[in-house]
């Protein structure tokens, strides 16, 4: 069983799913609109060079997210 990590440290093309939201108020509502709840699995498809944004692919549409937001946002890898 591997252990959770921020959607941050993820790499490219690494596929997870969400394990929880940590945000709250504006921020966690903001994302939670995006689609980002438990149980959504995505792909890290690309990040700016920089590192910040970085390019999710799920559900069919590819969303981009600051890592300020990604921060907030727990995952486990996909085997």
């Amino acid at each position: 069983m591997s252990e959770h990590i921020s959607l941050r440290n993820m790499k490219i093309n690494e596929k997870a799913t969400i394990v929880s939201v940590k945000a709250t108020g504006e921020l966690g509502r903001r994302i939670r609109d995006m689609g980002l709840v438990k149980n959504t699995t995505f792909q890290v498809i690309g990040r700016a060079p920089l590192k910040d944004p970085v390019a999710l692919r799920l559900k069919d549409f590819t969303l981009t997210l600051r890592n300020k937001e990604a921060d907030h946002i727990l995952v486990q890898l996909s085997a």
